[in-house]
C-alpha cells in the first residue's frame, strides 16, 4: 500500500478519484505542529530555534498517519506547493520518522489536481525544499517575536488586550494615514463650462478647455503616505467668472481640427491571487476571506490551478486549449495570430508557476455552491479572455473654436468587441455627429457646472489589497487573514464598504508610529518580504535575517517599555448621567469588541451597557422607527430598526434620508 498525505479531506477525496486502490490518502487537517500558543516558543539565545509543539486536537490525526506510514511501501507528501505546504510536509516527515524502520518518503508537488498533473508528480519525485521551509520558519518566528514582544508594551502603555503584528500594524497605519490625509485635504470649488452645440439637428456637448494658449484645467499632485494622488480643477473659481466667460462666447462657432484614431484595448492577464481578490470584491462583493475560501474549494475539487500565485503565465497546453475553445464558441476572429503572453509584475513571483485558471476550459460551470460557482465563472472568463483578440475602439476628438476660446468634444465607437465579449463587459458608445473641419455650428446653450476637488478616497478592500501588493507589504495569500484581524481587533471598521480607523486604531497606530518608526515603515516591511524571498531562493540565511531585525528591535522595546508615557484612549461624551451612581456621566468607550457605554467614574463605578449607534435623521423605511447600527456575530456592521424584533427591517447599506 502506498500512502499519500495532503492537508484537507476535500483534496484527499479528489485525489481518490485519480489514484487506484493501491493508494491510501490521509489528510493532516492543516498544521500538525506549530509554535505554542501560551508562550514565546522561540529560543532567542540559541539561533532563534523554534520550539514546536503538536497542535491541540491533532493527536488522533498524527496517530493515524504514523500507523499508516509504518505499513506503507512508499510515502508521498503531497501538500500544497508553497511555503506553508512545504512546512507541513516537513513536520509530517519529522512526525513519521522511525528509528527502527527506514521509511521511503518523497515529496510530490502539482499545481492542479488532474490525472496528468498527478501522474507527472509521481514520476518526478522530489525532496523537501529546505529553503521554502526556512522561509516559512522565518516568517513565523518574526511574526511571533513582534507579536509577543510588542503587544505587552501596548498593554502597559495603552490598554490590556491589544495586539500588534509585523504586517498587521502597517496595514492599520495605511488606513489611519489615509484618514489623516482626507481630513487635511482642503477642498475648493471650481466651475466647468459646457457648450451644447447643434450640427444638422444633432445636439452634442463639448467642454471649454482654453483661451488662446491658456488652459483652464490644472492638475495638482500630492505625495501621500502610500503613493501619490492627483486632483484636477479649473481656474474658474466662481459663478461670476463663469458668466463673464460665457458672455464673451460669441459666434462664429467653427469646428477646427478633427482627429480620428483607432485604439486597441489589450485583454487583462489571467488572475493572480491579488487580482482575483480585487475583482471578486468589485464584481461579486466578496471579502478577501470569502474569495480565498471559495478558491480553496475550487482547487481542492480539481477545478482550478493553485490559487496562491503571483504569476500571470499559462502553460502552453492551457493556452492552446483556450484558443481552441474561443474559436469554437466565438469564431476565428476572436483569437490573435499569436498567443498572448503576460509579464509578472510582482517583484518576486511566488512559488506557483501558473496564473489561476480552470483545469479544463471546456467546463464552464463549477456546480459546487453559490460562492464557488460565481468565483469560478470569474476565473473561467478571465483566463479564457486573456487569450482573445484586442477590443478595437474608434475615438474622435473635435476642437471647436469660439473666437479666442476653444472647446473639445470627445466621442467613441466600439468597432470590435474582442475579449470584452467573453468578459461580458459592455462599452457604451458616445456618438458625435459627422464633424468636419470648418463646419459652422449653432449653439443651444452654455452651461456652467460647479464642481469640487475631492480628497483621496478611503480604502475599499480592493484598493487596500492593490496598495499592499504595490508597496510589497505581506503576501497575497496573507491579505485575507490580515484584513479580518484588523477588523476583528476593532482597529478599523467598514463604512459603506470603505475602511476607516476607530479611535482605538488611531491611538494604537500613533503610539507605534512614534516609538517604533522602523517596524511601521513601508519600505522596511517591504524589504523584509524581499528577505523572505531570498531565503526561499537559497540566497540568504534565515537566522541572520532574524538576528539583524531582532537585536535593535528588542532594544527599542525595552527602552519604550521603560520611558514612554502611558496613553489614554479618548472617550465620547453622551451628555447623560450614569443610571447606576447618578454622579458620573455616561461616556462611550472603545473595547476589544467595539464601542460600549460606561461611567466616567470608572473604576469607582463599574456600570457598562451596550452602545447602540443611532443614525440621526434617517428613519426605518418599513415602520418609521430609528435606524441603528448593529453587528453580526462576526463583527460585520449592518443597519437595522430600533423596534426590532417587532420590525425586522435590515440592510447592509445605509438608507437615504427622507
Amino acid at each position: 500500500m502506498k500512502l499519500v498525505i495532503v492537508e484537507s479531506p476535500t483534496k484527499a477525496r479528489t485525489l481518490e478519484r485519480f489514484l487506484g486502490k493501491d493508494y491510501q490518502i490521509l489528510a493532516t487537517m492543516g498544521h500538525i505542529r506549530d509554535l505554542p500558543k501560551s508562550k514565546l516558543g522561540v529560543d532567542v539565545e540559541n539561533k532563534f530555534k523554534p520550539q514546536y509543539e503538536v497542535v491541540l486536537g491533532q493527536e488522533k490525526t498524527i496517530a493515524k498517519i504514523k500507523k499508516a506510514a509504518l505499513k506503507a511501501s512508499n510515502i508521498y507528501l503531497a501538500t500544497d506547493p508553497d511555503r506553508e505546504g512545504e512546512a507541513i510536509a516537513y513536520h509530517v516527515s519529522v512526525i513519521i520518522s522511525d528509528d527502527k524502520k527506514k521509511l521511503k518518503v518523497s515529496r510530490i508537488t502539482f499545481h492542479e489536481i488532474t490525472q496528468t498533473a498527478i501522474q507527472s508528480a509521481l514520476s518526478n519525485l522530489e525532496k523537501i525544499n529546505t529553503n521554502l521551509v526556512n522561509a516559512q520558519v522565518t516568517r513565523r518566528v518574526l511574526d511571533r517575536l513582534v507579536g509577543y514582544k510588542l503587544s505587552p508594551v501596548l498593554w502597559k502603555k495603552i490598554r490590556r488586550g491589544l495586539s500588534a503584528g509585523r504586517v498587521q500594524s502597517v496595514v492599520v497605519r495605511l488606513v489611519v494615514e489615509r484618514e489623516k490625509e482626507i481630513n487635511q485635504f482642503a477642498s475648493s470649488n471650481f466651475w466647468r463650462i459646457w457648450g451644447e452645440f447643434i450640427k444638422d439637428k444633432d445636439v452634442f456637448r463639448a467642454e471649454l478647455v482654453s483661451k488662446g494658449k491658456q488652459k483652464y484645467e490644472t492638475r495638482e499632485k500630492r505625495s501621500l503616505f502610500a503613493g501619490d494622488y492627483t486632483s484636477t480643477k479649473t481656474s474658474i473659481r466662481n459663478i461670476n467668472e463663469a458668466k463673464k466667460i460665457i458672455d464673451n462666447l460669441t459666434p462664429p462657432h467653427r469646428v477646427g481640427e478633427v482627429e480620428r484614431k483607432t485604439s486597441y484595448r489589450h485583454p487583462y492577464p489571467p488572475f493572480t491571487t491579488s487580482t482575483m481578490q480585487q475583482v471578486a470584491y468589485r464584481i461579486l462583493g466578496f471579502s478577501s476571506r470569502r474569495t480565498m475560501r471559495a478558491a480553496q474549494k475550487l482547487y481542492e475539487e480539481g477545478l482550478i490551478t493553485y490559487h496562491r500565485t503571483d504569476s500571470t503565465a499559462l502553460a502552453k497546453e492551457a493556452v492552446n486549449s483556450a484558443r481552441e475553445l474561443i474559436v469554437k464558441k466565438f469564431g476565428p476572429k476572436m483569437v490573435p495570430d499569436k498567443p498572448n503572453f503576460y509579464k509578472t509584475k510582482a517583484r518576486v513571483a511566488q512559488e506557483a508557476h501558473e496564473a489561476i485558471r480552470p483545469t479544463n476550459f471546456s467546463n464552464g460551470q463549477a456546480k459546487i455552491n453559490n460562492d464557488a460557482d460565481r468565483l469560478y465563472q470569474l476565473i473561467w472568463r478571465r483566463a479564457l479572455a486573456s487569450q482573445a483578440s484586442d477590443a478595437k475602439t474608434e475615438t474622435i476628438i473635435a476642437n471647436i473654436n469660439s473666437g479666442d476660446y476653444q472647446f473639445v468634444a470627445r466621442g467613441r465607437r466600439l468597432i470590435f468587441t474582442g475579449f470584452l465579449e467573453i468578459l461580458g463587459i459592455k462599452q457604451e458608445d458616445k456618438q458625435l455627429p459627422g464633424l468636419l473641419s470648418g463646419d459652422l455650428l449653432k449653439v443651444k446653450r452654455f452651461n456652467p457646472e460647479e464642481s469640487q476637488t475631492n480628497p483621496p478616497p478611503r480604502y475599499s478592500e480592493a484598493s487596500l489589497i492593490a496598495t499592499l501588493e504595490k508597496e510589497g507589504i505581506g503576501r497575497p495569500s496573507t491579505y485575507a487573514p490580515i484584513i479580518s484581524t484588523i477588523q476583528g481587533r476593532c482597529y478599523v471598521q467598514k463604512q459603506e464598504g470603505k475602511f476607516e480607523p476607530t479611535i482605538l486604531g488611531r491611538v494604537t497606530n500613533d503610539f507605534l508610529a512614534e516609538h517604533f518608526t522602523q517596524v511601521m515603515d513601508l519600505p522596511f516591511t517591504a524589504k523584509m518580504e524581499e528577505s523572505l524571498d531570498e531565503i526561499a531562493n537559497g540566497q540568504e540565511e534565515w537566522q541572520k535575517v532574524i538576528e539583524n531585525f531582532y537585536r535593535p528591535f528588542i532594544s527599542k522595546v525595552e527602552m519604550v517599555e521603560k520611558d514612554a508615557k502611558r496613553v489614554k484612549i479618548p472617550v465620547e461624551a453622551t451628555g447623560k448621567n450614569c443610571p447606576e451612581c447618578q454622579e458620573g456621566k455616561l461616556v462611550i468607550r472603545t473595547g476589544r469588541f467595539g464601542k460600549f457605554l460606561s461611567c466616567s467614574r470608572f473604576p469607582d463605578c463599574k456600570y457598562t451597557a451596550p452602545h447602540i449607534e443611532e443614525i440621526k435623521g434617517i428613519n426605518c423605511p418599513d415602520c418609521g422607527g430609528q435606524v441603528v447600527v448593529r453587528r453580526t456575530k462576526k463583527g460585520r456592521r449592518f443597519y437595522g430598526c430600533s423596534n426590532y424584533p417587532k420590525c425586522k427591517w435590515a440592510s447592509w447599506r445605509k438608507p437615504n434620508k427622507g
